[in-house]
C-alpha cells in the first residue's frame, strides 16, 4: 500500500495524544501527577492538540474532506465509523476533565473519577477501533493479523508514556513510576512489533491468482495481458513496493530510534534530576516518536492488497 503521510501523521500523532490522555485520566484522580494549573494546561493541551492534529490530518488523503462526517453514519458495520464515533465521544469527557482541572481546580471526587474513567475508556476505544480498521481487512494479509490491534494499543501507551515522562521532568517532578512505565511500555510495544514482523514474514500466502479469480478448479491461471496499459489508481495506491533489503534496514532504524535510544536514555535518567534529566527525557521522546513514525511507514509500505494479483503479482 502507498504510505500516505497524512495517515502516518494521524496514527502517530493521535496515538500519542490518546496514550497521554489515557495516562493522565488514570493518574490525575489518584494524585500521581502534579496537580497545579500549569501542568494541567500543558499536559491536557498537548494531549488534545496531538489528537486534533492527528484527526484533522486523517482527512487530507480524502477526495472530499468536507464529507468526512458522513463516515460516522455506518457505525453498525464499519470500524472506521466506530473510530470516528469514539473519537468524537472522547472529546466530551476529555474537555470536561480539562475544564475541571484547569479552571475549577477539581482533581478528586466521584464526578472527577467518573469523567476521568470515561476519558480513558474513550481513548482506549478509539485506538482499538483504529487498529481494527486494518486488522479486519482479509484482502491485505499483512494487516489481517492478530497482532495488528495489540501493536496499535501498545504503541499508543508507549508514546503516551514518553510524552508524560518528558512533561514530568519539565515540571521538575520526576517520578520513578513514570520512568518504569516508559521502560515497560516501550519494550512491550517493540516485542509485540517484532512478533508481528515475524508473523507476516513466515505466514503462508492466503491468496493466489486462482483463488482471487475463482478459476482455480480449471487449473493454473496465467495473466495473458495486463488489465490496463498505463498506471491507474489501484496500481499507484495499492501496488507500492519496498525492497526486502530496504525493509530490513528500515526495521533496524525503527528499532534503534524507537526502542534502544529511549531505553538507554530512560535507564540513564532513573537517578538523575535537573537539566540533564530533562534533556534525556526529551531525547527519549523525540527518538521514540521518530522510530514509531518509521514503523508506521513500514506498516503501510509492506502491505500488499490482493487486487495486485490481477496486475501480475504472484501472491498476496
Amino acid at each position: 500500500m502507498h504510505p500516505a503521510y497524512s495517515v502516518i501523521l494521524f496514527t502517530t500523532s493521535a496515538g500519542a495524544g490518546y496514550g497521554l490522555l489515557f495516562l493522565l485520566a488514570i493518574a490525575m484522580p489518584h494524585g500521581s501527577v502534579p496537580l497545579d494549573t500549569w501542568f494541567a494546561v500543558v499536559s491536557m493541551g498537548l494531549a488534545l492538540a496531538l489528537i486534533t492534529i492527528g484527526l484533522l490530518s486523517s482527512t487530507f488523503h480524502l477526495g472530499h474532506p468536507e464529507r468526512a462526517w458522513r463516515a460516522l453514519s455506518q457505525w453498525r458495520s464499519s470500524w472506521l465509523s466506530r473510530e470516528g464515533v469514539a473519537a468524537v465521544f472522547t472529546y466530551i469527557p476529555a474537555g470536561l476533565l480539562g475544564i475541571a482541572w484547569v479552571f475549577l481546580g477539581e482533581t478528586s471526587g466521584q464526578w472527577i473519577t467518573l469523567i476521568a474513567a470515561l476519558a480513558w475508556i474513550g481513548a482506549l476505544a478509539t485506538v482499538f477501533c483504529t487498529g481494527q480498521i486494518y486488522a479486519s481487512l482479509p484482502t491485505i494479509r499483512q494487516w489481517n493479523h492478530p497482532m495488528t490491534t495489540p501493536v496499535y494499543l501498545l504503541f499508543a501507551l508507549a508514546s503516551g508514556s514518553l510524552c508524560l515522562n518528558a512533561l514530568m521532568r519539565l515540571f521538575v517532578n520526576p517520578a520513578q513510576w513514570c520512568d518504569i512505565l516508559v521502560i515497560v511500555s516501550v519494550v512491550c510495544a517493540w516485542v509485540a512489533k517484532r512478533s508481528y514482523w515475524r508473523g507476516i514474514d513466515t505466514a503462508r500466502e492466503l491468496h493466489t491468482v486462482e483463488s482471487a479469480t475463482g478459476l482455480g478448479h480449471l487449473g493454473k491461471v496465467k495473466l495473458l495481458d495486463p488489465p490496463h496499459s498505463s498506471e491507474n489508481y489501484l496500481m499507484r495506491e495499492m501496488g507500492f513496493k519496498v525492497a526486502r533489503k530496504h525493509a530490513r534496514r528500515l526495521r533496524a532504524i525503527a528499532q534503534t530510534l524507537g526502542l534502544f535510544v529511549p531505553l538507554v536514555a530512560t535507564l540513564a535518567m532513573l537517578n538523575i534530576v535537573g537539566p540533564l534529566g530533562i534533556i534525556l527525557a526529551l531525547v527519549a521522546l523525540v527518538s521514540g516518536m521518530t522510530g514509531i513514525a518509521v514503523e508506521r511507514w513500514l506498516f503501510f509500505a509492506e502491505a500488499k492488497h490482493t487486487v495486485q494479483l490481477y496486475y501480475g503479482e504472484e501472491a498476496a
